[in-house]
């Protein structure tokens, strides 16, 4: 089992930047492939973007692609969001999350075994 925690959520103005950032305890974790989701109000939580297990390979969403970056450090057991120009739209809880089954940066949110509790982020017009 592994354990995530986000951080780095707040308040940004509309153009900002924000890097969340995931910290993973429990077991060995260039074993998962991660992933970040979002969920706004009223909404179904949707995909932002993945890596795999090394660090090689992303994906993202097509509304985050070119303005999102996901990265990850195994040494550290961590992954991070850079988010870069954003938008009114981005605003989201903003989940962090393991496959154990994937190696490959997966999109589909049943492919995740783990889920961390979630950080608000809010862009302001």
């Amino acid at each position: 089992q592994v354990q995530l925690v986000e951080s780095g959520g707040g308040l940004v103005q509309a153009g900002g930047s924000l890097r969340l950032s995931c910290a993973a305890s429990g077991r060995t974790f260039s074993n998962y492939a991660m992933g970040w989701f979002r969920q706004a109000p009223g909404k179904e939580r949707e995909f932002v973007g993945a890596i795999n297990r090394s660090g090689g390979s992303t994906y993202y969403a097509d509304s985050v692609k070119g303005r999102f970056t996901i990265s990850r450090d195994n040494a550290l057991n961590m992954v991070y969001l850079q988010m870069n120009s954003l938008k009114t739209e981005d605003t989201a809880v903003y989940y962090c999350a393991a496959s154990q089954r994937r190696t490959y940066a997966s999109a589909n949110r049943n492919d995740y075994d783990y889920w961390g509790q979630g950080t608000q982020v809010t862009v302001a017009s």
